[in-house]
């Protein structure tokens, strides 16, 4: 079946920050901060709403411009766990504006593409530095989801360096 395979397949990325655990977890879980750093390289965040609590919801909407002018890329999800400053799990679909979950078909993506897929950021303080492990499982690590991650987080370590540096 293809939603066993879709469901093996994972970005998993690692990285550490010179800076402390509750800065970067204010990067995930506060909008503003969220709304800064996310997205592939050209992509603004316009909406970025998040009940950050086990059984809250999240509604973030990505723009890109494209030749035929700007597009809009709706997601929604729900938190699954929340343990500040550690955890941190949710559920991401592909969703209209009003937070309403879109089939891939209905999104023109392949079939195989699972309708939703769970995030995973677990934190770690390291001597004052923050060792962070990003797991986006149903997204295969060669698929364009996983380079707009790294190209995502290294906006966030460029937005943690200069809030550090304050």
């Amino acid at each position: 079946m293809a939603d066993d395979k879709a469901s093996q397949d994972a970005v998993r990325i690692e990285r550490s920050f010179d800076a402390p655990v509750d800065l970067i977890w204010q990067m995930w879980t506060d909008p503003e901060h969220f709304a800064a750093w996310y997205g592939p390289d050209g992509a603004t965040i316009p909406v970025a709403r998040m009940d950050v609590r086990v059984g809250g919801t999240r509604l973030v909407c990505m723009e890109m411009q494209t030749p035929n002018g700007p597009m809009q890329m709706w997601f929604t999800g729900e938190y699954r766990e929340v343990v500040e400053n550690e955890r941190l799990v949710y559920t991401e679909s592909m969703s209209d504006e009003n937070g309403n979950v879109m089939t891939p078909s209905d999104m023109n993506m392949p079939e195989d593409h699972p309708t939703t897929t769970e995030v995973r950021v677990e934190l770690e303080d390291v001597g004052g530095r923050t060792k962070m492990v990003m797991t986006h499982a149903g997204i295969p690590a060669d698929s364009p989801g996983a380079a707009g991650w790294t190209m995502a987080l290294d906006k966030l370590a460029v937005r943690v360096e200069a809030h550090s540096n304050r």
